[in-house]
C-alpha cells in the first residue's frame, strides 16, 4: 500500500519467448525489497519497459500476445496498447488491437549486457568482462554456465593495475570503483536524510549485565530438538522489547498528520544486513514480526528464521516489510567488540532500539570490581513525541528482563 513506483530489474525472458501463466518473467525493486512477478497467461513476451528504468504503479510494461501475427502487431507499434493501458484497466489483447498513435514508449536502454545475477556476480569475482561472452539464456542473456565456460578457457581479465598504474582520478585521488546510488542503496540514503530531517531524535546509551541471560539461552539451546527452533539473542531482544511496548505504550507510536498516533498493534522490525554484489555490501532491509507482543518466544523465534531467510534470497513480500511499528537493530553478531552506537529511526516510527556484542567488561559489583559479560544498548527516540521519562521506563524495563530473564514471563 505505501508502493508508489518500482524499477525494473531483469526481465526473465527474452522479446518473443515463450511463456506459461505462473512463470517468473519480472524482477522489479521497490524502495524496500526487489520481487518477482508472474505471467498471468500463456503466450510469447512483449517487453514494451527496459530494465533500469523506474515506473509509476499501474504502468504497463510488458504484453502477453496470444499468437506469434498478435506479437508480430505488438512490435510493429504496441503504442496503442500503452496508451490505453495507461488510460484505464482494459484485456491486454483488446489494448493491442486500438489503432490511437500516441508517443512511442520508452525502450529498453542500448547497450547492456544481459546477464542472470548469479552471472554477474560470478564474472565480477573472477575477472570477466561479460561482454565478452557469448549468452546461451533466453533473448541471449548470459547464464552462470556461460561465465563457467569463459573461465574455463582461459577468459579472466588481467589483475587490478598495480600502484602508480591507469586508476581513474577525482581531485588527485585515484578512484578504486565507482557504485551508483540507485535501487536499495539509494532508498537508504533518502530515507536516513529523512529520518534525522523531519524529527529531534536523542539516543540515550547504557549497558546490561547479561550473566543470567546467557544461562537462559543455553538452558534454551539444551531444548532445542524440544522446542523445534534454535532461540538466538535477536530472538530475545524482539520478544522482550515487544513486552516493554505493552507495558510503556507511549513509546509504541508515530507522527501522522499533525497528531501522534499510539498504535494498539506491536510489530517490531528487525534490520537484517542484505548480502551484496558490490564494494558496498547489500544494504538494509527490516522485516517486520506483527504482534509480537501476542506471540511466544518460540513463535517469534520461527517466525524470524522465516523472514530472515526469505530476505536474504530476495524472496520478501511488500507486506513483509510493511506496518512496523518499532525497530530492533542488533549489531553484536557483525560488529565485535564492545561500543555504542546512535541507530537511525525508521520513519514514521518514534524509537529504535540497538543492541552490541556481549563482551567480558570489568564493573563495579557490591563495591567490589568484577568481571561480568556486558552487552551495550542504544536507544534513539524521536523528541518530538517522547521525554526522558517514558524513554528511560522502556530502557530500564528492558535491562530488567534481560537481567532477569524470567520477568519475561510475567
Amino acid at each position: 500500500m505505501t508502493m508508489k513506483d518500482a524499477t525494473l530489474v531483469e526481465w526473465k525472458f527474452g522479446e518473443g519467448d515463450s511463456v506459461s501463466a505462473g512463470d517468473s518473467i519480472l524482477l522489479i525493486e521497490t524502495d524496500k525489497t526487489k520481487y518477482e512477478i508472474e505471467a498471468q497467461a500463456s503466450g510469447l513476451l512483449h517487453i514494451i519497459i527496459g530494465i533500469d528504468n523506474t515506473e509509476p504503479i499501474g504502468k504497463l510494461v510488458g504484453l502477453i500476445a496470444e499468437s506469434e501475427d498478435e506479437l508480430a502487431a505488438l512490435q510493429k507499434d504496441s503504442s496503442a496498447a500503452v496508451a490505453a493501458a495507461d488510460a484505464e484497466p482494459v484485456p491486454e489483447a483488446e489494448a493491442a488491437k486500438d489503432d490511437k498513435k500516441p508517443a512511442a514508449p520508452k525502450a529498453a536502454k542500448a547497450g547492456r549486457v544481459k546477464a542472470s545475477p548469479v552471472a554477474k556476480k560470478l564474472a565480477a569475482k573472477e575477472g570477466i568482462d561479460l561482454a565478452s561472452v557469448a549468452g546461451t539464456g533466453p533473448g541471449g542473456r548470459i547464464t552462470k554456465e556461460d561465465v563457467e565456460k569463459a573461465i574455463a578457457s582461459g577468459g579472466a581479465a588481467p589483475a587490478a593495475p598495480a600502484a602508480g598504474g591507469s586508476f581513474e582520478q577525482l581531485d588527485g585521488k585515484r578512484i578504486k570503483e565507482r557504485v551508483p546510488l540507485k535501487g536499495m542503496r539509494k532508498a537508504i540514503s533518502d530515507h536516513m536524510h529523512q529520518s534525522l530531517s523531519v524529527s529531534a531524535q536523542l539516543t540515550s546509551m547504557g549497558e546490561i549485565d547479561m550473566t543470567e541471560m546467557i544461562k537462559f539461552r543455553a538452558s534454551l539451546l539444551e531444548m532445542e530438538e524440544e522446542l523445534g527452533t534454535r532461540i538466538t539473542y535477536t530472538d530475545i531482544y524482539v520478544f522482550a522489547a515487544a513486552k516493554a511496548l505493552r507495558a510503556v505504550p507511549d513509546v509504541n507510536s508515530s507522527i501522522i498528520d499533525g497528531a501522534i498516533v499510539l498504535w494498539e498493534d506491536i510489530n517490531v522490525g528487525v534490520a537484517v544486513a542484505l548480502q551484496g554484489q558490490d564494494a558496498l555490501g547489500g544494504g538494509l532491509i527490516v522485516p517486520v514480526v506483527r504482534n509480537a507482543d501476542q506471540k511466544s518466544l518460540v513463535e517469534i523465534s520461527k517466525e524470524l528464521k522465516g523472514i530472515v531467510d526469505r530476505a536474504r534470497k530476495g524472496q520478501l513480500l511488500p507486506d513483509d516489510v510493511s506496518g512496523g511499528t518499532f525497530t530492533v537493530t542488533n549489531t553484536g553478531t557483525p560488529g565485535g567488540g564492545w561500543g555504542h552506537g546512535t541507530p537511525i529511526i525508521n520513519q514514521p516510527q518514534s524509537a529504535i532500539l540497538g543492541t552490541g556484542s556481549i563482551v567480558d567488561r570489568a564493573v563495579v559489583v557490591d563495591g567490589e570490581i568484577v568481571i561480568r559479560p556486558m552487552m551495550p544498548i542504544s536507544f534513539t527516540f524521536d523528541h518530538r513525541v517522547l521525554d526522558g521519562v517514558p524513554a528511560g521506563k522502556f530502557s530500564g524495563r528492558f535491562g530488567r528482563m534481560l537481567r532477569n530473564p524470567y520477568l519475561m514471563v510475567c
